[in-house]
């Protein structure tokens, strides 16, 4: 007989890098990576910037810092990933020189990443939609153009990077952190069967809080209307931590509480996640859990959470109501009033 399982918070959150995965559970984290050998490498290292600490606590500012948490987490991730594969292309260790080398690309990779991302998604609608604003002559009609046209480039560049091979596989991992995830915080064993069973969709997936961002700047826009093109660009600039502190709130919010609205301000990002995730296979699963009980007991959560003492012996897996197999993210939701972990 089917039945449900109400979702505890576990305070986890991750990100997929390349053939790996990065798990955080308060100030420490931990970045799993497949050597080509078959065998795991696991770096477990501790995060935590005391200023982030506070801010993170005041609502609508706590979502600028922990945005920035999880880009300066994602570039060491991405610069582990990549020693990693250094490493196995020489046959040597990297040495100290080598990867300070690597953490200065990264670094500048990453910056001019941002830039790219403002000019993309913020700069490029603004003058796309100049060119035809004499001829339409309509300000709330240009806003709303604009914020389509903003969309469209989103939507484009999330399908368009999920064409590509090694992004792919980036996309199963980020099914397989998912899974790791949602496996816990319905109570069940951090197995490899359970993970596979498990809804590669989370409400507080990073994807989410992108679509939120883009859908949440259409509407503050839409409101705040100037003629001057520069000046138009940089009132759009300044206000991306006020667009990004709102989108937080909104996922927060969303993965927190079980009613319709949440339901419905959740559809649009689960939806997408099903392009920015993929199942994974079970060797990605066990780089998950590896990442996962590096920084994270999972049986003492679940007899703290659900009182399940897991002795070892799995059961048969719950599925949900539709008999799939199966624990599907938007059939429960989250309940704790801890601080949230982006996904």
């Amino acid at each position: 007989m089917s039945k449900k399982i109400k979702k505890h918070y576990s305070g986890i959150g991750g990100q997929a890098v390349l053939e790996g995965i990065m798990m955080k559970n308060e100030e420490h984290y931990s970045i799993a990576v497949r050597r080509s050998d078959g065998s795991i490498a696991v770096d477990i290292e501790n995060y935590r910037n005391s200023v982030f600490e506070k801010l993170k606590k005041i609502p609508f500012i706590r979502g600028i810092f922990s945005f920035i948490d999880s880009m300066i987490l994602g570039m060491r991730s991405l610069n582990f990933s990549a020693e990693i594969y250094a490493e196995e292309e020489q046959g040597t260790e990297t040495s100290a020189s080598s990867q300070k080398s690597d953490k200065a690309l990264t670094t500048i990779v990453g910056i001019i990443s941002v830039i790219l991302a403002v000019g993309l998604f913020m700069v490029l609608p603004v003058y796309l939609t100049g060119l035809v604003a004499e001829q339409i002559r309509n300000e709330s009609l240009i806003a709303i153009i604009e914020g389509v046209i903003r969309l469209a480039i989103f939507l484009i560049y999330i399908v368009a990077i999920s064409l590509m091979k090694d992004i792919r596989r980036v996309y199963m991992y980020h099914g397989a952190e998912h899974k790791c995830i949602n496996c816990i915080e319905r109570g069940r064993p951090l197995t490899v069967s359970n993970v596979m069973r498990s809804s590669r969709m989370h409400r507080r997936c990073g994807t989410s809080f992108l679509l939120f961002v883009v859908l949440v700047s259409i509407i503050v826009f839409f409101f705040i209307r100037v003629d001057n093109l520069a000046l138009k660009i940089v009132i759009r600039i300044a206000l991306i931590p006020v667009v990004a502190g709102i989108s937080y709130e909104l996922l927060r919010f969303a993965g927190r509480y079980d009613n319709p609205i949440t339901y419905l301000i959740s559809a649009p990002g689960m939806l997408l996640q099903r392009l920015t995730t993929r199942e994974p296979d079970e060797s990605m699963a066990e780089v998950a859990i590896a990442a996962v009980e590096a920084v994270f007991d999972w049986r003492e959560f679940l007899l703290n959470e659900f009182g399940y003492d897991y002795t070892g012996e799995d059961e048969e897996p719950i599925k949900d109501e539709d008999g799939d197999g199966f624990l599907d993210e938007d059939a429960d939701t989250a309940d704790s009033d801890s601080e949230d972990s982006s996904i």
